[in-house]
């Protein structure tokens, strides 16, 4: 361990095996037997608990809680991956719990997984190579996210979801338990089952978030018009449309569908 890259100010375990090539900022407290590699920076205020290992070009924000036997910046679980410089970028203030891995990028990809702020990741959750993951989240326990798969603002992973490769999860939407999707969730919207469908409005969710009553109604409008109704979406499109003029959701919300690639949660 060395001391021109570590503060005197962190807690560091005498069982920790913490690299000289490592950063970390004041207030850093490591864990019983947990390791550090060379190129990891880690921000100030961060706790890590014991047997977590953190590798690779990872970089952690301030005050994020780490807890035991996570893996942190792992090379990419990808064949194609030919061990090409990659990183693992966290924000600030995120709750990892135990056992949870999240891999680095790959060249093939866009270089790294990010991971936002805020964000409550618990126990057994795998977020793969080339992720994006936005702020306010919540992964439930064993959920898990395959390569290059978006993962908007506020976006809620019931227990056990599992979401394909390249898929966007919009924000503000609910995944139930044991959901598995191959398609994109667009934003406020619930879904659930082994081949997924969705299931109207995360009303409860939108409404802690405070929402309007207004908005609500023009995004159910919206879902409704688009999923439920008699006849194509292309027929009902001006109707969502006169609503997005309205109402900056339903703009998102419909952008969203109208740029799928992978195609939508029917």
């Amino acid at each position: 361990m060395s001391s021109a890259r570590v503060s005197e100010t962190n807690q560091i375990h005498a069982t920790a095996i913490v690299d000289r090539g490592a950063h970390l900022d004041s207030n850093v407290s490591v864990g019983p037997y947990s390791v550090i590699g060379p190129k990891v920076r880690i921000g100030k205020d961060t706790w890590i608990g014991p047997h977590v290992v953190i590798t690779g070009s990872t970089t952690i924000g301030p005050g994020n809680r780490i807890f035991q036997f996570s893996s942190i910046g792992e090379l990419p679980q990808d064949k194609k991956y030919r061990g090409e410089p990659s990183e693992l970028i966290i924000g600030r203030e995120n709750t990892i719990r135990e056992y949870v891995t999240i891999n680095s990028g790959t060249e093939l990809g866009q270089g790294y997984t990010k991971i936002g702020d805020r964000n409550w990741i618990m126990a057994y959750v795998h977020i793969a190579h080339d992720c994006t993951v936005g702020d306010d989240t919540v992964f439930a326990n064993g959920s898990t996210l395959a390569g290059h798969v978006e993962v908007e603002n506020h976006a809620t992973l019931g227990g056990f979801t599992l979401v394909h490769q390249f898929c966007r999860i919009g924000a503000h939407s609910f995944c139930a338990m044991g959901t598995a999707l191959n398609k994109d969730l667009p934003p406020y919207v619930m879904a659930s089952g082994k081949f997924a469908v969705t299931h109207g409005l995360n009303k409860v969710g939108l409404q802690r978030q405070g929402f309007s009553k207004e908005c609500i109604l023009a995004l159910h409008q919206s879902y409704r018009l688009l999923f439920r109704n008699k006849g194509s979406r292309s027929e009902n499109l001006p109707q969502v449309e006169a609503l997005a003029e309205k109402f900056p959701e339903v703009r998102n919300f419909l952008e969203f569908i109208t740029t799928s690639k992978r195609g939508i949660v029917p």
